[in-house]
């Protein structure tokens, strides 16, 4: 990449108010650095309390699904997939947005899930998320099935998603949670 090339993506960035960029390995160490980071920059923004919480418990729910979901089967693929983390202030907050390769049979269920997940109102969302916590039900990742919830839970908005064919055996996963004022 030469200079001015990198300039143009340096622009590119700074025109879309971008706080936090990072595309690699997701690492536990990584994830709090990226927290920290991200704190100390709302703390310098003089974010209200309530927003403040609101991006950060987000951003950990979305971290945590990336660090828990992105590892498919290797040997399918040549590189060990890296995901995308990017954090933008926008007029009226902030948008996180995630992107991740997936196994291409998972993109139909998690279509689904998300679509279910928008569809419902924020009393139903509360009761699924409830029921949820309660129903003992653990993935093979160990998770609960509460991440997404909890997102929407967090962010009162829609969930945007999308999926993008990477090759025959996987997809690119992007999400972008809008959190508003």
């Amino acid at each position: 990449m030469d200079k001015s090339h990198l300039f143009e993506v340096y622009e590119d960035l700074d025109k879309r108010n971008v706080v936090l960029s990072f595309k690699g390995d997701l690492t536990s160490d990584l994830l709090t650095s990226i927290l920290h980071v991200i704190e100390q920059k709302l703390d310098r923004y003089n974010e209200p309390t309530p927003v403040k919480r609101k991006v950060f418990n987000v951003l950990v729910e979305c971290l945590q699904n990336l660090y828990l979901h992105s590892n498919i089967n290797e040997q399918e693929i040549k590189d060990k997939p890296s995901v995308i983390v990017m954090v933008a202030k926008s007029d009226n907050g902030y948008n996180i947005l995630t992107g991740n390769v997936i196994a291409k049979e998972s993109v139909k269920l998690l279509s689904e899930r998300l679509t279910n997940i928008n569809r419902l109102t924020k009393e139903e969302l509360k009761q699924l998320y409830l029921e949820t916590l309660t129903d003992g039900k653990r993935s093979s990742k160990g998770g609960g099935g509460l991440g997404f919830l909890e997102i929407a839970r967090k962010s009162k908005q829609k969930l945007e998603f999308g999926f993008v064919p990477n090759n025959d055996k996987t997809s690119f996963f992007s999400l972008n949670v809008k959190i508003t004022q």
